[in-house]
């Protein structure tokens, strides 16, 4: 068995510790502190403790007491002291040493310094409230600065020697603070603006020491850094290091490491989370999220990566390779609108575990004593979503929103469209200022909303019918060209429209087709283009009429109308005003794969789209004609009268699928 003594303080050093351990080594770990200790208790390594040995003298007796093949040292980048010890021990038992550093970071913009009691001296000279970061064992330096108990306020680990050393310099009350980090750029600017922070003073500690995170909460805030350089020092990345010590030990560390990721849902925050989440969560060397979910989920003494966009976090994580447990945390359960499975995409190459966790929807429900069995779910989180079109046919819809702006637009559209809807808004859900507030749409338009919501809508009378039957009756006619229900439903069903489809409908008239396309694509959206002013009021009105808010009407002429439209999937074009072959060739320029089709009332209309096809090799699916026959009463007599007939083609690109 090869023995290898670490000297650990960092992420690295847990990392290469894990790594010897599983390649065959024999490990053996010394921290400073009892934290450090407590962090590898799931590493499955025997020998971690707490202590630096008794300098040069007590290393090299315990490296000749285990016989160690190799040293590491892992420390601090300042931790200077004890790097000399440890190179003095093994020059004096001839023991190979492998130095570990972190990548440094820039120092744009930063007041440089060569140590704690310079930075003392320059800040001397100047005036504000400085912030200083650099731990207690040089707290004695900043009593250099005069009005240092008013000036200075130090942040300090919380065990007891940290705070009674303060305390004995003067260092109390508002003047010390003491917390475990690694701290977010969210809790760093909170400090540094609840003190009034003009300066800040901090050490490199890298990308995995939350360096980064001081750096730019300090820019938000305002407050200029005063940086401790590193000292000189000579050593070897993390994967250089890795390939020396297999070098070293004869040991085959560069074999090919599963890396894992774990995606856990955290629920509503720390409290309520899954026992299984909570245990992923402590066996992370990194925790990826955004800041909020962060601080909610408790990661004290964690690395920490303020970050949810799936290609950057699968960056981080390829250039990063020391980390190889991640867990990245989504709020809620990482099954419903959380990003997880783009994610999933992104993190080809690793082991994946994933942790349920408890949905703002069963949440929600459960707080205000509804099943949610029966509920539609919906979001509107950061992308677009009709939600009043999922209300109207639905009994109970729930949604997650963005913010307080979300919240808002959602209540306009219901008030124009269903005003009698009970709406119910949860903010803040499983924090200590959760609040739920109920009402009608207008009566929440009257509140104030924080940026974390969801909302559960209720409509006790939805619409259940089939939407691809509307009645004549239920149009605002005027005096704008209708077609007629039998006609409308029949050229919908030819389009075969998805849930999601994004249709055009050119010569949109009264809007009556816009409206039954809406319907049957809720998730969709279908834009009427109608060159007729009072034809596109109509359609206004019959959108709002008939509860579809996912029509948009174009005003204006195809195809110059239909400039800076999304690419469409189908189109409907019942009126074209003898540009048929030009609104095709927009068609076709936006999506070669569009699904088109094409009513003619006139014989000539017919011959132009016969044209049409020809013209741009288009592929005639079918061409049937419509006759249509209504019955009206004389007498105790039904008397059919028959409507004119109309020519439905349904067209398609060559080499496009038909459906």
């Amino acid at each position: 068995m090869k023995d290898v003594l670490i000297f650990s303080g960092t992420t690295e050093g847990r990392s290469i510790a894990k790594i010897l351990n599983s390649g065959g080594a024999d490990v053996h770990v010394r921290v400073a502190t009892g934290f450090g200790a407590e962090v590898m208790e799931g590493d499955r390594i025997e020998d971690v403790r707490v202590g630096s040995c008794g300098g040069a003298e007590g290393i090299a007796r315990e490296i000749r007491s285990l016989g160690c093949s190799a040293v590491v040292d892992a420390t601090h980048p300042y931790a200077s002291i004890i790097s000399e010890h440890v190179k003095q021990a093994c020059e004096e038992t001839g023991t190979p040493l492998v130095r570990i550093l972190r990548p440094a970071s820039s120092q744009d913009g930063m007041v440089v310094v060569g140590s704690v009691k310079e930075a003392a001296d320059f800040l001397s000279g100047t005036e504000g409230v400085i912030l200083a970061t650099t731990g207690s064992k040089e707290a004695e330096e900043y009593t250099r600065i005069p009005g240092y108990k008013d000036r200075v306020v130090m942040r300090v680990l919380s065990t007891l020697p940290s705070m009674e050393k303060c305390t004995s310099l003067g260092f109390e009350g508002k003047g010390l603070v003491c917390a475990q980090g690694p701290f977010t750029e969210e809790s760093n600017l909170a400090l540094l603006r609840q003190i009034g922070a003009a300066w800040i003073v901090t050490k490199d500690s890298g990308p995995s020491g939350g360096f980064q995170e001081k750096v730019s909460a300090a820019e938000k805030a305002g407050a200029r850094i005063v940086l401790i350089a590193r000292p000189p020092d000579a050593g070897l990345g993390f994967d250089e290091a890795v390939r020396e010590l297999s070098r070293i030990l004869e040991l085959d560390l560069n074999q090919e490491r599963r890396r894992k990721v774990c995606l856990i849902g955290i629920g509503m925050g720390k409290d309520g989370m899954t026992l299984r989440s909570a245990k992923k969560l402590k066996e992370a060397d990194l925790v990826i999220g955004a800041e909020r979910m962060l601080a909610s989920a408790g990661t004290e003494g964690k690395d920490t990566l303020v970050e949810y966009r799936a290609k950057e976090i699968a960056e981080y994580l390829e250039k990063n390779p020391r980390y190889e447990n991640g867990g990245v945390l989504r709020s809620g359960d990482i099954g419903f609108y959380s990003g997880a499975k783009k994610l999933l995409e992104s993190l080809e190459g690793f082991e994946i575990d994933a942790e349920c966790g408890i949905s703002s929807a069963a949440y929600l429900c459960s707080r205000i004593g509804i099943p949610w069995q029966d509920v539609r779910l919906t979001s509107a989180h950061g992308k677009e979503c009709n939600i009043t079109g999922n209300v109207r046919t639905s009994r109970r819809t729930f949604a997650l929103m963005t913010g307080k702006e979300g919240v808002r637009a959602m209540c306009v559209e219901l008030e124009r469209y269903l005003p009698d809807v009970k709406v119910t808004i949860g903010e803040d859900l499983g924090y200590p200022n959760e609040r739920i507030t109920t009402g009608t749409p207008s009566e929440i338009l009257s509140k104030e909303f924080g940026s974390l919501c969801a909302a559960v809508i209720e409509n006790p009378q939805p619409d259940l019918s089939c939407p691809a039957w509307i009645p004549d009756e239920d149009f605002v006619r005027g005096d704008a060209p209708m077609t007629k229900s039998e006609v409308r439903t029949l050229s919908a069903a030819k389009l075969r429209i998805e849930g999601d489809s994004i249709v055009y409908d050119v010569g949109a008239g009264t809007g009556s087709v816009s409206v039954l396309m809406a319907r049957m694509c809720p998730d969709g959206k279908v834009y009427a283009v109608e060159k007729e002013e009072e034809a596109a009021d109509l359609i206004e009105k019959n959108k709002t009429a008939l509860c579809t808010p996912n029509v948009e009407v174009v005003r204006g002429l195809a195809p110059a109308a239909l400039s800076g439209l999304p690419a469409p999937t189908h189109a409907f074009i019942g009126g074209s005003s003898g540009n048929l072959k030009e609104i095709v060739e927009v068609l076709l320029d936006k999506n070669l794969d569009v699904r088109i089709v094409i009513n003619s009332v006139t014989l000539e209309t017919l011959s132009e789209t016969m044209d049409v096809i020809r013209e741009c090799g288009l592929v005639e699916e079918e061409t049937i004609c419509v006759n249509v026959s209504r019955a009206r009463k004389a007498g105790r007599y039904h008397l059919m009268t028959a409507q004119n007939p109309v020519y439905i083609t349904v067209v398609r690109r060559r080499g496009s699928p038909a459906s």
